[in-house]
């Protein structure tokens, strides 16, 4: 019998290098996609990660987006090497373990799906889904955004459709948006890993890697979850035509050191 594992990941700079609102915005030509982004995210008025739904739903410079809009975004978005290989590897490649990959993001669903066509099936992404009016192709609403504590609910809807017990949960992301999926996954004793140095994740995760080939994920799937050691999962790799040309671990302290304030010497003396 095969152990059954759910793995889901983030898409925007986790299994990409670029964020689909700066795609979406130069495609547009508009400008300042970062600033009003940022500002939303200051406000709190959207949770983390869902400013883009925001903005293309409310802001009067993305109203004009539509259905066919998003899919081009996801042709020009930029993937890192070898998903489908990652996929194809943890479904068939590592005997008495199976893995279903799932792609959960606040980026738009057309994006995504658009990105991984062929790669990934379209049932198996997650994204924020708009509704369209029939005549304009204008965007009338949000159906669903997998941001923040959404995606906390969309990992715990395909834990319960997959039957996978919940230690059996593997999340991977990058950023502030995945703070409460990562922290729910974790306090659940499922496995998290980060793939950006963003201290807020780094700090959580149970384990980093830094990559621009997506196969790396794998590796600490290997050895905390499968149970290998360095030099098996080199053969494993060499098994399906790989090397692994540099494996370089590293601890990483984040420290904020500043001067200590000057206590001022009472020069009155004891008091008597």
């Amino acid at each position: 019998m095969q152990k059954r594992y759910l793995l889901a990941s983030d898409f925007d700079q986790t299994l990409s290098f670029n964020d689909s609102g700066m795609v979406l915005s130069e495609l547009l030509g508009i400008s300042g996609y970062q600033e009003k982004a940022a500002g939303l995210a200051r406000l709190n008025l959207v949770q983390q990660g869902g400013e883009l739904a925001y903005l293309i739903r409310h802001d009067p410079e993305y109203r004009r987006v539509r259905k066919d809009d998003l899919t081009e975004v996801g042709r020009r978005v930029r993937l890192k090497r070898n998903i489908g290989l990652l996929t194809q590897f943890l479904e068939h490649g590592i005997a008495g373990y199976h893995f279903d990959f799932y792609v959960v993001s606040a980026a738009p669903q057309e994006v995504i799906r658009s990105a991984l066509q062929g790669i990934v099936p379209p049932d198996h992404v997650i994204g924020t889904q708009f509704t369209y009016h029939p005549q304009t192709g204008e965007i009338e609403s949000i159906v669903r955004v997998p941001a923040g504590y959404g995606k906390v609910v969309v990992v715990d809807e395909l834990q319960v459709q997959l039957a996978v017990p919940r230690d059996r949960i593997i999340y991977v992301g990058d950023g502030s948006s995945d703070i409460h999926v990562m922290l729910h996954v974790g306090r659940q004793d499922g496995f998290t890993i980060a793939v950006s140095e963003s201290k807020y994740i780094a700090q959580i995760a149970k384990r980093t890697v830094l990559s621009d080939d997506a196969l790396s994920v794998s590796v600490p799937i290997l050895e905390d979850v499968v149970g290998l050691d360095a030099s098996q999962i080199r053969a494993l790799f060499e098994e399906h035509g790989f090397l692994i040309q540099e494996w370089e671990k590293v601890r990483t302290d984040w420290l904020t050191i500043r001067e200590s304030p000057v206590v001022p010497t009472d020069q009155t003396g004891p008091v008597e």
